[in-house]
């Protein structure tokens, strides 16, 4: 019986990455009065175990519900970036406007919108694919607690994570 010595080697890449990382972020912002005191909330889960990886609010002072729910978006992808660059990103708001302008279905007309929008697109480039999704307010309910624990503080607080501390992002209302 003849033997015969088999070899085998890896096709040569093709430029492709290791498997990206894939992350769900969900933000809310609000503010009681509009405007009034705000605040916003971000959670960033890793997409298949749906475990938290960081949680991030912070009281804003005075500002529109609108400047709330991008701030929140901001801090949210920020987070994102800190803890895996060039993850793909899935964003689930409960602001519709923020998530249609964002995916670029509406135009942002407001000009103190338009500083935000912009701020959110840079912190989304340290990522990979980012989509916006709306979903009910019911579905996320984690982001609005952090938002509305932000508000009742009235002060800048890192829930849990391993994301920095959330701040400022920017912008008036």
């Amino acid at each position: 019986m003849r033997s015969a010595a088999a070899s085998w080697s890896a096709p040569p890449s093709r430029g492709c990455d290791p498997v990206t990382r894939r992350l769900v972020l969900e933000a809310d912002g609000g503010s009681r009065g509009n405007p009034g005191p705000a605040g916003y909330g971000a959670v960033v889960r890793d997409a298949a175990t749906g475990e938290v990886l960081a949680e991030v609010s912070h009281f804003l002072g005075r500002a529109t519900n609108n400047v709330a729910e991008y701030s929140g978006l901001i801090a949210g992808l920020r987070a994102a970036a800190a803890l895996a660059r060039g993850a793909d990103v899935d964003v689930r708001m409960d602001s519709k406007l923020v998530v249609e302008q964002m995916s670029g279905r509406w135009q942002i007309k407001h000009p103190d919108m338009r500083p935000l929008a912009a701020q959110a697109r840079q912190a989304a480039q340290a990522l990979g694919r980012v989509s916006y999704t709306w979903v009910p307010r019911s579905r996320n309910a984690h982001a609005d607690r952090l938002a509305n624990v932000a508000m009742d503080a009235g002060s800048p607080r890192e829930a849990r994570g391993r994301a920095r501390q959330g701040g400022p992002v920017g912008g008036a209302g």
